[in-house]
């Protein structure tokens, strides 16, 4: 797949992060691959096949993809997690089943209605939830769907190092044999990536391993650095 003036692959069942400062077009980017955006120069190719091509419900079909600023849905915990997948709306155990991935199902499970509990507290009887709470339910709705690609824009941002780590565990897991592409700003949880994507400005900077990269001393090495001094 290509972006704007610059080329990357993504390979089949490969998990690649995407880094960059705050601006870099890390979002922009896996909204163009989720063909939420079309490119205004360049093409993004799939098997070879212009994305454009594509009928676009079929192609978001085979894409889960939880943003970072996912919406806390003030309905019941099962539906806040079905809504990833509206057509499976009645099949309990994919909901239970995605909430168990996500870890979701013990944030759900102590809860007086459990999968019936409705969340936020618009609503009398609501119960609402920390946002790493949150975070756990809107990740589920990624995996109702049984897609060939997964995209996780900094879903885990409420979450403290120790507890994300173990979602991306969990998620590297899950997600063999399926592409991925996540967003962190955690370096710790990028490293767990197959190769890793620095973008500047919009534009692919560097490219490869975390070993490869923090070998090369460019910029994801000087950033990996900055961010290590902070837990000496």
């Amino acid at each position: 797949m290509g972006v704007a003036a610059s080329q990357f692959t993504l390979h089949p069942g490969e998990k690649l992060a995407l880094v960059g400062e705050n601006g870099a077009g890390k979002t922009t980017l896996v909204k163009l691959l989720a063909h939420l955006y079309e490119p205004s120069e360049g093409r993004i190719l799939l098997d070879g096949v212009d994305l454009c091509e594509y009928d676009p419900e079929d192609l978001r079909r085979e894409i889960g993809i939880i943003f970072q600023d996912y919406v806390r849905f003030m309905f019941t915990a099962g539906e806040n997690i079905s809504i990833g997948n509206i057509s499976e709306n009645e099949n309990q155990h994919r909901i239970e089943e995605s909430a168990h991935k996500s870890l979701a199902d013990t944030v759900i499970e102590p809860l007086p209605k459990k999968y019936e509990q409705m969340l936020g507290k618009r609503f009398a009887g609501g119960v609402d939830l920390s946002g790493g709470q949150w975070q756990k339910v809107a990740l589920a709705r990624a995996y109702m769907r049984e897609a060939q690609l997964i995209i996780l824009d900094e879903p885990t941002a409420s979450l403290d190092a120790r507890a994300e780590h173990e979602v991306f565990l969990r998620f590297a897991e899950l997600m063999k044999g399926k592409a991925a592409v996540l967003i962190s700003h955690r370096f710790s949880t990028v490293r767990m990536a197959d190769r890793i994507l620095f973008l500047e400005h919009g534009e692919l900077l560097e490219l490869g391993t975390h070993e490869e990269l923090v070998a090369k001393g460019g910029k994801y090495a000087e950033l990996f650095r900055l961010q290590a001094k902070g837990y000496v």
